[in-house]
C-alpha cells in the first residue's frame, strides 16, 4: 500500500493492511502468551517467586527499549524498525518455546518485550506522520480497539492449541502470527521499493526531552497514572474477589465482562477525541477508572464486582488510543521519534509502578487501602491534566505542520 502523500491523503481505511491487521494478529499471539508465561516457567523449574519475576521481564523489556526504540525507528524508519522488531519477538519466542533451561526462557522473555516496545513506537510513529488531525483520535483509538480484540481473542487460540500439543501451543500461536505480520510487512516494504536511504532528520535525544519537559510533567504524569491505573486493575480485581470467597470461573467472567465493555467503545472514543477534543475522552477515563477502584472494596460478591468491573472497563474503553493521541500531538515533527520513545517510557513506567504500589500499600496495610489510594491517585491525575494540560486537538490542527513523507514502506 502506498505510503500517504498531499496527492493521497491518508484514510483510517488505508492503515488497514499496513497497521491494522499486523496489529491483531500481533495482540492474538500476545493475548495467547501472556496468560501462560507463569506457567511456563514453572514448568522449566522456576519457585513462585523466580516465575513472578520472569513474568515482569517482559515488561522491563518494554521499558528497557523505549527509548533505543526510538532511535531505531529514528535512525532506519518506521517500515523496517516494526520488522525489526517482530524479529526480535520470533527470536525471544523460539527461545522460550524451546529454551534449554530457566536461564535461556527469561532472557527470551525479556527479549519479547525488546521486540514489542520496537513495533509499539514505530506504528505510532507511522500513523503519527501519516494521519491529519482530523481523523488522528479515530486512527489511533480504533488501533486500541483492534489491539484489545486481539488480546480477548489470544487467550481462547492459545487454550485450543495447548489442549493440542502442551503447554508451549501458545508460543506456537504466537509465532504463527508474529511471522504472518512479518512476511505482510516486508512484502509492503518491497512492493514499494523501500530500498531508498531513510532521510528523516535526527535529534538527538536529550535536546528533545529538554524542549519539551513541560509536556512531560503535566501530560507526561497524567499518563503515567492512566497506565498505573490500567495495570492495576489487571491485579486488583481478581485478588479482591478471591477476598470475597469468588471461585477462579467467577472472576474470570467478570474479568471477560470489564473486557468486552473495553472494546465496545473504542471508536466513539475515536470519535469524542476528534470532535470535542482530548480531554473530553482521557478526563473521563481516568475519573471513571479511579471512581472505580475507589468503589472496589464496597463490593462483597459477584454482581457487584460486575458493576464494578463494568465501569472500569467503561472509563479504559473511554480511554482507547488517548495515550497514543497525546503522544501524537505533542510530538514535534523534528524527532518525534525520539519524543514518542520518551513518552512510552512515562506510559510504561505508570505499567510497572501501579502493581508495585498495590504490593507496597498492601503490605502496610490492606488490599482495600491499596485499592483506594490508586483510586485517589487517579483523580490526582484528572486534576493536574484538567488544569495544567492544554487541549491538543486545536494545538495540533494549528501547529502541527505536514510532516514528511514517511519511509516508503507504506506501514
Amino acid at each position: 500500500m502506498a505510503a500517504a502523500s498531499p496527492a493521497q491523503p491518508a484514510t483510517i481505511r488505508s492503515l488497514g493492511l499496513p497497521v491494522y491487521l499486523p496489529t491483531f494478529l500481533f495482540a492474538v499471539g500476545q493475548g495467547a502468551v501472556i496468560p501462560i508465561v507463569a506457567l511456563a516457567a514453572r514448568d522449566e523449574g522456576a519457585s513462585v517467586a523466580l516465575a513472578g519475576f520472569i513474568v515482569a521481564l517482559r515488561g522491563m523489556g518494554v521499558l528497557a527499549f523505549d527509548i533505543p526504540a526510538g532511535w531505531l525507528v529514528s535512525r532506519f524508519g518506521e517500515s523496517r524498525a516494526m520488522v525489526a522488531g517482530t524479529l526480535l519477538v520470533i527470536v525471544g519466542l523460539l527461545g522460550s518455546a524451546f529454551s534449554p533451561g530457566i536461564l535461556v526462557f527469561a532472557g527470551s522473555t525479556f527479549l519479547m518485550g525488546c521486540g514489542w516496545a520496537v513495533w509499539l513506537l514505530a506504528r505510532l510513529s507511522y500513523v503519527t506522520d501519516v494521519m491529519p488531525v482530523h481523523l488522528r483520535g479515530r486512527a489511533l483509538s480504533t488501533l486500541g480497539g483492534v489491539n484489545r480484540v486481539g488480546n480477548f481473542a489470544g487467550p481462547f487460540i492459545g487454550a485450543a492449541a495447548g489442549a493440542l500439543v502442551g503447554i508451549d501451543g501458545a508460543y506456537y500461536v504466537h509465532l504463527a502470527t508474529a511471522i504472518a505480520a512479518c512476511a505482510l510487512l516486508i512484502v509492503l516494504i518491497r512492493g514499494e521499493g523501500a530500498g531508498a536511504a531513510y532521510t528523516a532528520e535526527h535529534v538527538a535525544f536529550g535536546k528533545v526531552v529538554r524542549e519539551h519537559t513541560g509536556t512531560f510533567l503535566t501530560a507526561g504524569v497524567g499518563i503515567t497514572i492512566i497506565g498505573a491505573l490500567r495495570a492495576t486493575r489487571q491485579g486488583v480485581i481478581p485478588l479482591w474477589g478471591e477476598h470475597v470467597g469468588l471461585d477462579e470461573s467467577a472472576i474470570s467472567l467478570i474479568f471477560g465482562i470489564s473486557m468486552g465493555m473495553d472494546m465496545l467503545l473504542f471508536y466513539p472514543a475515536g470519535t469524542v477525541m476528534d470532535r470535542w477534543g482530548r480531554k473530553a475522552v482521557a478526563l473521563p477515563c481516568i475519573t471513571v477508572m479511579a471512581a472505580g477502584m475507589v468503589l472496589l472494596p464496597l463490593t462483597t460478591g459477584f454482581l457487584s464486582m460486575v458493576l464494578v468491573g463494568l465501569l472500569v472497563g467503561f472509563g479504559n474503553g473511554l480511554g482507547s488510543g488517548i495515550v497514543m493521541t497525546l503522544g501524537a500531538d505533542f510530538s514535534p515533527v523534528a524527532g518525534r521519534a525520539q519524543f514518542l520513545g520518551a513518552w512510552r517510557v512515562c506510559g510504561d513506567i505508570g505499567t510497572a509502578g501501579g502493581p508495585l504500589i498495590v504490593a507496597v500499600v498492601t503490605g502496610l496495610a490492606t488490599l482495600a487501602a491499596a485499592s483506594v489510594t490508586m483510586g485517589g491517585i487517579g483523580l490526582a491525575g484528572a486534576a493536574l491534566m484538567l488544569f495544567l494540560m492544554p487541549e491538543t486537538l486545536h494545538r495540533a490542527r494549528t501547529t502541527d505542520p505536514p510532516g514528511p513523507e514517511p519511509d516508503g514502506a507504506g506501514a
